[in-house]
């Protein structure tokens, strides 16, 4: 029993290890990444800008940009406090770039989000949002 208690407890520390090293790889590939999707109408040769998502130096999502036909649709611009890789806060752009909607964000100890503040753009509180997480 002590046996297979050592080595759950091995596999998990491994497995926990490698996973914190995997999640670090990525967020170092998207160092200063800009990712620009596009999209091609069945039966035409021409493509158009669908997406683009921006990456700071910490490999951070600052920005995502989605746009229509007739341009801009919605722009998504994400901040963080000092290196943290958790969101401080979300704000929603229009396609007229005004502001639309300001979410700020508040994580427990283990990194996941505890609560999420709705704001409209003249700074009146909207809405709260909490998180609860359960295992079965």
């Amino acid at each position: 029993m002590k046996k297979q208690f050592l080595i759950v407890l091995i596999l998990c520390f491994v497995g926990g290890t490698v996973w914190a090293q995997d999640k670090s790889v990525k967020r170092e590939r998207k160092k200063n990444l800009v990712v620009k999707e596009w999209n091609t109408k069945a039966g035409s040769k021409t493509p158009y800008l669908d997406n683009i998502v921006t990456y700071d130096e910490y490999g951070r999502k600052i920005e995502e940009i989605e746009y229509a036909s007739y341009g801009q649709k919605r722009r998504i611009t994400y901040s963080y406090e000092g290196t943290s890789t958790k969101c401080k806060e979300q704000v929603e752009y229009d396609e007229k770039n005004h502001a639309v909607r300001i979410k700020q964000f508040e994580y427990n100890e283990d990194g996941t989000r505890k609560k999420q503040y709705n704001y409209k753009p003249n700074g009146k509180l909207e809405s709260t949002k909490t998180f609860e997480y359960s295992y079965k």
